[in-house]
């Protein structure tokens, strides 16, 4: 790597330009976009909406807002545009504020160049060096966010209160000639918000009453959901103005996104060398909770239903089958239909009802939603359990309904009934499974499972069951954990006891 330089005087002689960084963002994005290469690694399902907006942003040099509900990849964006920063920038050595060093605005390094000239050492930033972020909580201060006078720097300095070295620089300008992010703007108190006027409008910041204003170089990019969401505050109209984009981000907008994002954001592999199967229908089902959840009547929409959600309910279901694993001295971590049930956890605490009632309102809900999953995903992968098909008999005989789970059907009609745990070894789950009439033929024709790939092969069977339970065909009952799947006119209508006469 060739040596950079270390004083100005070098800095001057190599020719190095400074930009300013909307301009160095700027002629980043360009190059990059003329090689065609991905501008913000990891943001999944934004490539048509909001990634664009952001460009157009950057390229028109604005500070912008993210407007989104919870878990919609906000912050995760604010983050990622320091991958259009330049590799390194040179700042005055020391210097508080990363000062430009051929045009110094602190007092320090004005002093420090008049002193020494081009001899004055400097620094190299890299881009992580370069972003500030801040949560916006009620307690955030105008110190904070810009700066206040420091009675320590003054005493130890032998400073009067009034000398600009007394200040105490807060986070943004320290961010000078970088990225900062303002997680939350509307927690922000207005009173914080209007001191954030000149940073936006004259790009410059103004401490106590210090007759001076010190000038920024810094893009702004702030985070909030819509003002309906919270009453806990919102942005101030004149602050809205001065923000140049606002973009609106969203959920994925369809299963395979949303699956893509719990892939990369879940932890799938576990570290016990057991090897982890997971069928393609669960992980279409574990999405489909979401997509449920965010059209459900019971659920509140104004405070959305984030991707954290899925991304809890994936790792519960695979830690209820590592679970199962370790239990059985298994080598082979496969979820099942009936582990569903044990990711209510990573359910309840995320759904914001409607109606707050009882403490059993989120789990009925949560349980609600699972089962509407489970029959959105049947229908993908089999034929509609309620399409009859009708064969012709003699007119004095009943007609009798012919589809491909007629045989299910009738073998729990005929008094049969299976139960399935989440703790039962994996053998003793097949067997039971594979009591149930033309079960596995149905299986294996709709979800393509080879014979040979056991584990597979008997969570789907037990999707079939599940899945005719959802659309009314068998009945099906949960106690603790253990599920037990049986004659749906049966379990309504039980059998009536006869009793001797004396």
């Amino acid at each position: 790597m060739k040596q950079l330089p270390r004083t100005i005087d070098e800095l001057r002689k190599s020719g190095y330009k400074v930009l300013s960084v909307k301009d160095e963002m700027r002629k980043n994005l360009i190059a990059k976009l003329n090689k065609g290469e991905t501008l913000f690694p990891g943001i999944i399902g934004y490539d048509k909406t909001v990634i664009p907006s952001v460009v157009n942003a950057i390229l028109a040099k604005h500070d912008m807002i993210l407007l989104g509900l919870r878990g919609q990849a906000k912050t995760r964006i604010a983050r990622s545009l320091i991958g259009l920063l330049d590799d390194f920038i040179p700042v005055t050595k020391g210097c508080e504020i990363n000062d430009n060093p051929y045009n110094p605005v602190c007092k320090r390094c004005v002093d420090l160049v008049a002193e020494h000239g081009g001899d004055v050492e400097i620094d190299w930033l890299a881009p992580e060096q370069r972003y500030g972020e801040k949560l916006a909580t009620p307690d955030v201060t105008i110190a904070d966010l810009i700066g206040d006078i420091d009675p320590i720097k003054a005493a130890v300095q032998k400073l009067h209160y009034s000398h600009e070295g007394a200040i105490h620089f807060g986070i943004i300008p320290r961010t000078n000639r970088g990225v900062f992010t303002i997680n939350e703007l509307p927690d922000l108190q207005p009173r914080i918000q209007v001191g954030l006027f000149n940073i936006m409008q004259e790009k410059d910041i103004q401490i106590r009453g210090f007759n001076v204003r010190i000038p920024l170089d810094v893009l702004m990019v702030f985070t909030a959901n819509p003002e309906d969401y919270t009453n806990r505050g919102n942005i101030i109209t004149p602050l809205k103005d001065r923000i140049d984009s606002q973009i609106l981000t969203h959920y994925p907008r369809t299963i395979e996104e949303a699956m893509k994002i719990t892939e990369q954001e879940a932890w799938l592999t576990r570290d016990g060398g057991r090897e982890v199967v997971m069928p393609h229908y669960l992980k279409e089902v574990v999405e489909e909770i979401a997509f449920q959840a965010r059209g459900s009547e019971f659920v509140d929409q104004k405070s959305g239903v984030s991707v954290r959600m899925t991304i809890s309910v994936m790792e519960n279901l695979i830690s209820s089958a590592e679970r199962r694993a370790i239990m059985n001295s298994e080598k082979v971590i496969v979820p099942r239909i009936c582990d569903l049930q044990q990711v209510l956890p990573g359910m309840t605490g995320k759904l914001e009802l409607v109606f707050e009632g009882e403490q059993e309102g989120s789990v009925k809900v949560s349980r609600a939603l699972i089962g509407k999953a489970v029959r959105e995903t049947f229908k993908k992968h089999f034929p509609d359990p309620l399409q009859k098909k009708v064969r012709s008999t003699q007119s004095e005989e009943p007609k009798k309904r012919d589809d491909e789970y007629t045989s299910i059907i009738l073998w729990f009609e005929s008094g049969n009934k299976i139960e399935v745990a989440d703790d039962m070894p994996f053998d003793d789950y097949y067997s039971e499974l594979s009591k149930v009439a033309n079960l596995k033929e149905v299986a294996k024709k709709h979800l393509k499972v080879d014979e040979s790939k056991k584990y597979e092969l008997a969570t789907s069977m037990e999707f079939v069951l599940d899945g005719l339970h959802q659309f009314s065909r068998i009945a099906k009952d949960d106690a603790d954990n253990v599920v037990s799947y049986k004659d749906l006119v049966g379990s309504i209508f039980p059998p009536k006891r006869r009793y001797e006469e004396d």
